[in-house]
């Protein structure tokens, strides 16, 4: 891979919903069949949340951009960084999942599908890095990336700084340099560039499997 110019690290942090009942006051009588049907409607009630929070995971997103780089682009990138020596399914939010060797067709459609649901059902471990032509790679625990190119990102900046909270995923916190979900534009750029492995993963439709030089020869 190309060298990196520039690399800084967020962490994310993922927090449930969690449920608080609070307790009565000693010495206030309440009747048995109260107290059974009190503990009847907690237990509905808590029930209710924890569908609810299970429903609402995995956490995403509220904004999906309108606005990209063409997927040609994103691949164009991928070439360059991963200087031709791997394959790459790209999807049609521009997601990019590098293939190990020798997978064909089928599979390598399985594999790029189960990878963006590895990263999407678990923690998401955010790794953004400027690389040596200034523009930003996004990485995650395993093997997909997105691509910000900074010109554009920059061309739209108004827009990704108004709504950056918008990025976030549902009860996601993000540690970065300035702290707890305070960002920089650089912080901004790449949750950007996130919602677009997001989109991906709701909505996984592989658009093009690029073979490397070396097989293609």
């Amino acid at each position: 891979m190309s060298a990196c110019s520039q690399e800084r690290t967020l962490t994310t942090s993922i927090c449930k919903n969690k449920i608080v009942l609070k307790h009565r006051k000693k010495g206030t009588p309440l009747r048995h069949s109260k107290v059974f049907l009190l503990l009847v409607f907690l237990g509905v009630v808590g029930n209710l949340m924890i569908a609810s929070a299970e429903a609402q995971f995995s956490p995403v997103p509220d904004w999906q951009p309108d606005f990209s780089i063409t997927n040609d682009e994103v691949l164009e990138r991928m070439i360059y960084y991963f200087d031709d020596s791997t394959d790459i399914v790209i999807f049609k939010h521009g997601t990019a999942v590098v293939l190990p060797d020798g997978l064909n067709d089928d599979d390598a459609r399985e594999f790029a599908l189960k990878t963006l649901s590895e990263i999407y059902n678990y923690h998401v471990d955010l790794n953004p890095r400027y690389m040596d032509d200034g523009n930003i790679l996004i990485s995650y625990n395993h093997p997909a990336y997105n691509v910000v190119i900074d010109g554009f990102a920059n061309a739209h900046i108004e827009t990704i700084r108004a709504r950056r909270l918008e990025a976030l995923a549902t009860y996601e916190v993000l540690i970065g340099p300035m702290g707890a979900n305070k960002f920089d534009e650089f912080a901004m750029k790449a949750l950007y560039g996130r919602t677009f492995m997001f989109m991906d993963a709701q909505d996984p439709v592989i658009t093009k499997i690029y073979r490397q030089k070396t097989r293609r020869n």
